[in-house]
């Protein structure tokens, strides 16, 4: 049996919900896909999400956690939906290449 192939998702996280419907149906295609962390509506109790990392004061580590799942990945995909690229999936992208992964985009 092949090793299955490892993709990062990487973008916004105004982007969750369609993050989750792109990891499943890469899951089902036999990809193991690694993303960011999905809180649900719940958590954020009447506030923005976007920018939840710096609010906590953990967006330097959420940003190298989520460079470690590239380093493990084949690839890495982008969701840049509306052909939004914020600052730190910018990072991601630019780490990505310099690590030589290729980037794919999926601009909806």
């Amino acid at each position: 049996m092949n090793k299955p192939e490892v993709i990062c998702l990487c973008g916004s996280t105004r982007f969750t919900k369609p993050m989750l419907i792109k990891q499943w149906e890469l899951t089902k295609q036999g990809f193991i896909v690694l993303s960011w962390c999905a809180l649900p509506d719940s958590y954020f109790k009447g506030q923005d999400k976007t920018h939840i990392g710096d609010r906590e004061n953990v967006k330097e580590i959420v940003d190298e956690v989520h460079k470690r799942k590239i380093d493990i990945s084949d690839r890495i995909y982008v969701l840049n939906i509306g052909g939004y690229i914020g600052e730190s999936t910018r990072s991601e992208i630019e780490y990505a290449i310099s690590k030589g992964k290729p980037v794919e985009y999926m601009e909806n």
